[in-house]
């Protein structure tokens, strides 16, 4: 479980393999003593940690993880948002991510609000019933508020800060990322409908 608030971006050092399965090396955060077996929010997926060196730390992803997420696309240089897994007691600044994405989205929109940023993004409609202004959603691992929630898509408003903590600053119209909509919305919904 984490909380949907990045502690660092890194860099993808190689990536080997193929859609049946890939293996991501990734450089660790200076200050991170990683072990294996421990889990890593990485760009929004909950990944585990395989092998752990000083300077680095290997993830493997499986088919389903690379058809649902925008991990087949990574590469050598490629930037990634990271988090470690919260531990009891911890401080849950964003909402409850469970690293468990639910699909991806493209960026249509960027534009100035104020000292703020709106992104626009289209959502699969299977997912759009779970936005609600004001709800919380994960882009990318990153916690988020819901600004506008309509049949197709969604926006979220972002400050300059986590524009610079996290990857999304970087990314322009089309880009595509990893969405996790909220848990809570899809147990309702389970329990509603069975």
């Amino acid at each position: 479980m984490f909380s949907g608030i990045v502690e660092a971006i890194s860099v993808v050092n190689a990536v080997e393999g193929d859609s049946q399965g890939r293996a991501v090396l990734i450089r660790s955060p200076d200050s991170w003593k990683l072990q294996p077996g421990e889990s890593v929010c990485i760009d929004g997926v909950c990944s585990t940690v395989q092998k752990a060196a000083r300077t680095s730390f290997c993830v493997v992803y499986m088919p389903e993880t690379l058809r649902r997420t925008t991990l087949g696309r990574l590469k050598a240089g490629s930037q990634i948002n990271l988090e470690r897994s919260l531990a009891l007691g911890s401080l849950v600044g964003g909402h409850l991510v469970q690293g468990h994405v639910d699909g991806t989205a493209q960026i249509t929109a960027i534009r100035p609000d104020g000292q703020a940023r709106i992104y626009q993004f289209n959502l699969p409609r299977r997912l759009s019933r779970y936005m609600v202004e004001k709800g919380s959603v994960a882009v990318d691992g990153i916690s988020l508020t819901v600004v506008e929630a309509a049949r197709s898509r969604f926006s979220v408003s972002l400050l300059d800060y986590t524009l610079r903590q996290t990857t999304l600053g970087r990314k322009r119209v089309k880009d595509w990322v990893n969405v996790e909509v909220d848990l809570i919305a899809k147990y309702v919904e389970k329990l509603v409908v069975q």
